[in-house]
């Protein structure tokens, strides 16, 4: 899969809970000194992202609501089970 580190980036946000989200992101985090410190080992920068929500109770006149996340690291970079992002190549195909 070819990594486009562009906004628009397709990827997989998992949240807090586990849930896998298809997302796309809105800024990656690269640059600065502060920023570094969200870069995985492997490379990968931080993101600021989108996605609609899983809950179907958030709805409004265009359809579901979509919900944002910030300052997430990508999977190589995060030790729990949730709140981190990943190329869809990257996922077991039982995450999606």
């Amino acid at each position: 899969m070819e990594r486009d580190y562009s906004e628009n980036s397709k990827i997989v946000y998992v949240d807090p809970h586990g849930v896998e989200h298809s997302a796309l992101v809105t800024i990656w985090w690269t640059g600065n000194r502060e920023v570094a410190a969200y870069r995985s080992e492997s490379g990968e920068p931080g993101c600021n992202l989108v996605y609609v929500t899983s809950d179907d109770t958030k709805t409004d006149p265009y359809g579901r609501q979509i919900e944002r996340s910030t300052s997430v690291v990508h999977k190589s970079k995060q030790a729990a089970h949730g709140n981190y992002w990943c190329w869809p190549d990257e996922c077991l195909p039982d995450e999606l």
